[in-house]
């Protein structure tokens, strides 16, 4: 194995293990001999790749989003659009173990980005990738005549608000909201809007 190899590989084992960590007991509570331990490398190695807590969480973040959208991406240009974006949808909701820990690093995100601007901002990028992931399949879905033409943006700002809605009454375990409860009531305003069944497409 060359030495690029490994270097990516313990980058990878030390933010798997940093959003399984932040995601178990939180940002604030987090030591990074904690992570180290977790990933299996020294102290040294852990401040080797990250010298501060502060930039260990944002990779932890970036590293999560970019897991989530390469497994829904992973067929985008032989799918079909419905099938894409149902799939962010999903994506977008707490729906399996993984994506739940995914959504307790954002709501770490969240209440840090109140109390600093460096996570403000970050957090601000962040959703603008989200914005532009789900905006880009409903631009697909248009130019291939499978969608309406729509207002894009007024859509995908839409989406991300009522998945955020819908996601945090399902981490709060509201009995009155279920996984599919909110991805059939997200989905009816994406039909309706795109001139779509109101059956959410399997896949």
């Amino acid at each position: 194995m060359s030495t690029k190899v490994r270097t990516a590989d313990t980058r990878e084992r030390i933010l798997t293990a940093a959003c399984e960590v932040i995601a178990d007991i939180g940002f604030e509570k987090i030591r990074m001999r904690m992570v180290a331990e977790r990933a299996g490398v020294s102290t040294a190695l852990l401040h080797y790749h990250f010298d501060t807590r502060e930039k260990l969480f944002t990779e932890a973040m970036r590293h999560s989003f970019a897991h989530t959208a390469l497994d829904v991406d992973r067929d985008a240009e032989t799918a079909p659009a419905a099938v894409i974006l149902a799939r962010i949808l999903r994506n977008l909701l707490p729906t399996d173990p993984e994506l739940h820990q995914d959504w307790r690093l954002w709501q770490e995100l969240w209440a840090r980005a109140l109390r600093d601007e460096d996570t403000r901002v970050f957090a601000v990028d962040l959703y603008a990738q989200l914005h532009a992931w789900v905006a880009d399949a409903v631009r697909r879905g248009i130019a291939s005549g499978e969608f309406t033409p729509a207002d894009v943006d007024g859509l995908s700002t839409l989406v991300l608000s009522l998945c955020d809605g819908y996601g945090i009454r399902l981490m709060l375990r509201d009995p009155a909201v279920t996984v599919d409860g909110a991805l059939a009531a997200i989905w009816r305003h994406v039909a309706a809007t795109l001139g779509l069944p109101d059956t959410v497409p399997a896949g």
